[in-house]
């Protein structure tokens, strides 16, 4: 094996294999490739730029990739790279058609837009089936200014990522839902000492229980927590 010296400069500063003025096509390459990528972005659209689908996604990566090894790699004909930024932003143009004209196809590639919240109350198999965790979740709410769950109407997780919430409106009586707060919820408990109002805290189903070990209807769990009733602030 080649020994290697440790913090050689000039071992860190120039390549063996390609001579001092080699820096000189590596700016040439840079800028090439950079054209390249800004060409493509052009092509997929005000959209490459904002909150990226899985679909978006890859094809970034996949440009990145071929664009940062051509910037610098001497062994990257500029040509086969050309070659590929014209063959991805084409196959992002004939997905887009096929995803504008089949639901299921636009379904399968970028993700449906799911319902997770509905009334107040979790849909534990979507929940569950898209690995979401109760942290994001009350998390995304918390930020914007949810306290409980009986405020929500309807939340939905959109094919980006992003979350879309509506409320009750602040006009009608509130309805009583699982408190989000993470100090709160860490006070759950299986045995309720006193009969009242109380959330599920896996679901948000409320239900009046008794002083008692009960289980939830909904999910057959049995942790629970006092209602909450507050209004939301606006």
């Amino acid at each position: 094996m080649e020994q290697i010296t440790p913090f050689d400069w000039h071992r860190m500063l120039w390549s063996e294999d390609a001579p001092p003025a080699f820096l000189w096509e590596v700016v040439l390459r840079c800028v090439i490739t950079y054209l390249l990528v800004l060409g493509a972005l052009r092509v997929t659209g005000r959209r490459g730029v904002r909150q990226l689908s899985i679909f978006e996604l890859s094809i970034i990566l996949a440009l990145g990739s071929a664009g940062g090894d051509a910037m610098f790699y001497q062994d990257v004909p500029l040509l086969h790279v050309a070659v590929v930024f014209v063959v991805v932003p084409t196959l992002y143009l004939i997905f887009n058609r096929i995803t504008e004209k089949s639901v299921k196809f636009s379904n399968w590639l970028e993700g449906a837009t799911i319902c997770l919240i509905e009334d107040g109350v979790i849909d534990i198999e979507e929940f569950r089936k898209h690995n979401l965790t109760y942290k994001e979740l009350f998390g995304e709410l918390r930020q914007r200014q949810v306290e409980h769950l009986g405020q929500v109407r309807k939340m939905y997780m959109e094919a980006t990522g992003e979350i879309s919430v509506f409320f009750y409106p602040t006009t009608e009586p509130v309805r009583p839902g699982l408190p989000i707060w993470p100090e709160v919820l860490k006070t759950a408990q299986a045995h309720v000492t006193e009969p009242g109002s109380y959330a599920c805290t896996e679901c948000g189903r409320v239900v009046e229980l008794p002083a008692a070990t009960s289980v939830c209807t909904g999910c057959h769990q049995h942790c629970w927590v006092p209602a909450c009733t507050r209004q939301r602030e606006t």
